[in-house]
C-alpha cells in the first residue's frame, strides 16, 4: 500500500514539476514578446539624443550666420543655421549625429569656414527647434526638402553633401538621389541594423527596428565622389564599416584613416583637417 502511494505521490509530483515548468516557459516567452512590443514602440528614445530648444531660443556664435527655417508642411518646420563667407567657394550641407543640437554641432562650421565654404546644418525633427513626428520616410524627405531649397541659391556643382555618423545615411540618400559635388562620410556604418545587432545580439532587430538607413544600399547609387573619414580606433563603429562600404565602389570611394581615432575626437587630429583641406580644395 505504501508503495502505491508512493507512486501516486510521485506521479503527482511530476505532474506539478512538468506544469510549473511549463507555465515558467510560457511566461518567458511571454516576457519575451512583450519586451519586443516595448523596444518596437520606444525605440526612438534609444537610438536618438535630441537636445530640446525652446522656439525663442537664440543662437550665438561668432562666425557670420542667420537662422533659417524650412517649412515641410503643416506642423513640421526643419530649424537650420547657415554660416557664410564673403565669396564662398561652395556649401556644406551638415548632416549630424544622433544626439544633440545644431546649438552644439555649429562649432565644427569653422572646419569648412577656413577654406570659404558657406555651411548650413540642420535639426531633425524633434531635435533643437525642429518639429514633426518621427519616421524615417519622412525624415529623409525633410532633408530632400532642405536640399532642394538650398539648390536654388547654390548651384549642385558646388553642393558637397557631409554626413557624421548617424548622419552618414541621410548624407548618402539626399546625394544618390542628387548631384552633388562629392559626398563625405565621417565615421559612417556600412548597415545600421548591424550596429544595433552589436548591441542587442538576443533581439531579432531587424524584423522590429523602425529605421533601416541603409547607407549600404544608397551609397551604390551616388554619381559624386564619395571620400569617407575614419578612425582606426573607433569602438562604436568599427572601422571595418567604411572598408565595407569602400569595397562597394573602389573608383568612385576613398577611405581615408585617421590612425588612433575615435569615433567622437576626429576634429582633434590635424589629419582630419588636413583632409578637408585637400577635399575643399581639390
Amino acid at each position: 500500500m505504501h508503495g502505491k502511494q508512493y507512486k501516486v505521490l510521485s506521479y503527482l509530483k511530476n505532474i506539478v514539476t512538468s506544469s510549473i515548468v511549463n507555465h515558467t516557459l510560457l511566461y518567458i516567452i511571454a516576457g519575451y514578446f512583450v519586451l519586443l512590443v516595448i523596444i518596437y514602440f520606444i525605440q526612438d528614445r534609444f537610438i536618438f539624443k535630441p537636445e530640446k530648444l525652446r522656439q525663442d531660443f537664440k543662437y550665438v556664435y561668432d562666425s557670420p550666420f542667420k537662422e533659417l527655417f524650412f517649412d515641410v508642411e503643416a506642423g513640421v518646420r526643419i530649424n537650420g543655421l547657415h554660416f557664410s563667407v564673403p565669396k564662398p567657394l561652395g556649401l556644406i550641407l551638415y548632416f549630424h549625429g544622433n544626439s544633440r543640437s545644431i546649438k552644439g554641432w555649429a562649432k565644427y562650421a569653422k572646419d569648412f569656414l577656413r577654406y570659404e565654404y558657406d555651411v548650413v546644418l540642420v535639426d531633425y525633427r524633434g531635435f533643437g527647434k525642429s518639429t514633426g513626428k518621427r519616421n524615417e520616410h519622412d525624415m529623409l524627405q525633410d532633408m530632400q526638402f532642405v536640399y532642394d531649397t538650398l539648390a536654388v541659391q547654390y548651384a549642385e556643382h558646388h553642393i558637397i553633401v557631409y554626413g557624421r555618423s548617424l548622419g552618414s545615411g541621410f548624407a548618402a540618400k539626399i546625394a544618390s538621389d542628387n548631384k552633388p559635388r562629392y559626398l563625405i562620410l565621417d565615421a559612417p556604418y556600412f548597415n545600421f541594423t548591424k550596429v544595433i545587432e552589436r548591441f542587442l545580439p538576443i533581439l531579432p532587430i531587424r524584423f522590429i527596428l523602425r529605421y533601416q538607413l541603409r547607407t549600404d544600399k544608397w551609397i551604390r547609387h551616388v554619381n559624386c565622389h564619395t571620400y569617407i573619414i575614419h578612425g582606426t580606433k573607433d569602438r562604436l563603429i568599427p572601422i571595418n564599416n567604411s572598408e565595407k562600404l569602400q569595397a562597394l565602389n573602389p573608383k568612385k570611394i576613398t577611405l581615408l584613416m585617421i590612425k588612433g581615432g575615435g569615433h567622437n575626437n576626429l576634429p582633434s587630429f590635424p589629419e582630419y583637417h588636413n583632409l578637408l583641406r585637400d577635399i575643399l580644395q581639390y
